[in-house]
C-alpha cells in the first residue's frame, strides 16, 4: 500500500500544501519559465526569495536585531567542527550528553584542544537527560553545547537553564519551530533542515553578533560564519531549492497561527500518542515522563520478536517510517510539524489492532 502517514525521523515529511506548491511553481517560477532550482542565486529573481525566507523565519522565532542568520550547507554534523573553528580560539568549551546525536557532537570536537564534557547521562541510557544543576563549565570557556531534543533516543529538554556569563550553543535540529523559544537565552543555535524545515541539504545557524569574527585563522571560508555573513550566506552557492521550499514552509507556521498555536498542536499529538502508550501493557516508553520528546516517540513491544512484524505490516497500512534507529532498535513515531492529529490517530488505531491480533 502507498504511504498515508509518513512517520520517518528524517528527512520527514513536508506539509501536504508546501508540496502542493512547489509542484505548481515547478517548471514556472511566478511567470519567469524557470524552476527556482534553476536560477541563478545572485539573481533578481532568487535574492527576494532568500530575503522573506530570512525575514519570515525572524518573524516566527522573534529573532532580535543583533542576531544573524546564516543558510549554510553539510547538514547539522557539520556544525560540530564548524562551531569550535568559530568560537574556540585557544579556550576551553564544554558539551553535555543526552543521547547519540549529542554524544557524536562532543566526540567530533575532540580533535580541538580545550574540550570538556559537562554532564552525561548516557551510564541511565538516556532515560532521563542531566540535569542543568549538575552541568559542569567553567566561567572562562568559549562555550557550552547541549542537544535539545534527542531524535534516537526520544529525550527533550523543555525549559532553557539561565547562564549569563557563558553563551550556550543549542542543536535544535529535531525540534525548531515546534514551540517557542526565547533566541535571546541563546549564544548560537543551528538545525539542520530536514525534520522541521525543509528538504535535506540545507543548515540554519542563528549567531549572536559578539560570537562572529573569533574564527581560528585555519578556517576555510565557506566555514567562516563572518565571511558567510558578509556574504549573505553566498560565499558559493547556497542551498537554493531547499531554502526556497522552507521559505514555503515558513508562510504555513505562519498562516497556522505561529509557533505557539503550533505547539498546541504538537502537545495534543504527543499526548495522544503517549496516553494510549501508557494505558497499553503490550507496549512501552521508560523515558522519564517530564522529558519525552514531543517530536519522536520512541517506544517498545514487550515480545521484542513482534517489531519487524509491527514495522511490515504498519507499511501495509500506510504507515511508513516507523522502525527506530539502527542504534537502538524498537519502534519510533516522529511526529513533526507536519503530522496531523489525524495521523497520530491511525497510527494508534493501528497499534491497538496489532495489540489485539498478537
Amino acid at each position: 500500500m502507498s504511504c498515508q502517514y509518513n512517520f520517518s525521523a528524517g528527512p520527514a515529511a513536508i506539509p501536504h500544501e508546501v508540496l502542493k506548491k512547489v509542484q505548481s511553481e515547478l517548471l514556472d517560477w511566478h511567470g519567469t519559465g524557470m524552476s527556482v532550482m534553476e536560477m541563478s542565486h545572485r539573481g533578481k529573481h532568487f535574492m527576494p526569495i532568500l530575503d522573506e525566507t530570512e525575514s519570515n523565519l525572524r518573524l516566527l522565532l522573534s529573532i532580535p536585531e543583533n542576531y544573524k542568520v546564516l543558510f549554510l550547507q553539510g547538514g547539522a554534523i557539520t556544525q560540530n567542527f564548524m562551531v569550535p573553528m568559530n568560537l574556540l580560539n585557544d579556550t576551553t568549551a564544554s558539551y553535555v550528553v543526552s543521547g547519540y546525536w549529542s554524544k557524536r557532537t562532543f566526540e567530533d570536537a575532540q580533535p580541538f584542544n580545550g574540550i570538556h564534557l559537562s554532564a552525561s547521562s548516557e551510564s541511565i541510557d538516556y532515560k532521563v537527560p542531566p540535569n542543568y544543576q549538575d552541568w559542569k563549565y567553567s566561567n572562562k570557556d568559549a562555550y557550552i553545547h547541549y542537544c535539545m531534543n534527542e531524535t534516537i533516543h526520544g529525550v527533550e529538554y523543555f525549559d532553557v537553564p539561565i547562564i549569563h556569563d557563558v553563551p550556550l550553543v543549542c542543536d535544535m535540529s529535531s525540534n525548531i519551530f515546534s514551540r517557542p523559544i526565547n533566541v535571546k537565552s541563546f549564544g548560537v543555535i543551528y538545525a539542520g533542515a530536514q525534520k522541521n524545515i525543509g528538504p535535506a541539504g540545507l543548515t540554519v545557524v542563528i549567531v549572536r553578533d559578539d560570537l562572529i569574527g573569533a574564527a581560528d585563522k585555519k578556517t576555510p571560508t565557506t566555514f567562516n560564519w563572518k565571511i558567510q555573513s558578509d556574504n549573505k550566506s553566498m560565499i558559493n552557492t547556497p542551498s537554493t531549492f531547499s531554502i526556497y521550499v522552507a521559505g514555503l514552509v515558513f508562510k504555513w507556521l505562519l498562516q497556522k497561527g505561529g509557533l505557539k498555536s503550533v505547539e498546541e498542536e504538537n502537545i495534543k499529538k504527543a499526548d495522544y500518542l503517549y496516553n494510549f502508550i501508557d494505558s497499553s501493557d503490550f507496549y512501552y516508553n521508560d523515558i522519564n515522563k517530564n522529558n519525552r520528546s514531543r517530536m519522536n516517540v520512541a517506544f517498545r513491544i514487550k515480545s521484542d520478536e513482534l517489531t519487524s512484524k509491527f514495522v511490515k505490516e504498519a507499511e501495509e497500512d500506510g504507515l511508513y517510517g516507523l522502525k527506530g534507529h539502527r542504534i537502538v532498535g524498537g519502534l519510533r513515531a516522529s511526529i513533526y510539524n507536519a503530522m496531523s492529529l489525524e495521523g497520530v490517530i491511525a497510527l494508534v488505531n493501528f497499534m491497538k489492532k496489532f495489540q489485539g491480533n498478537n
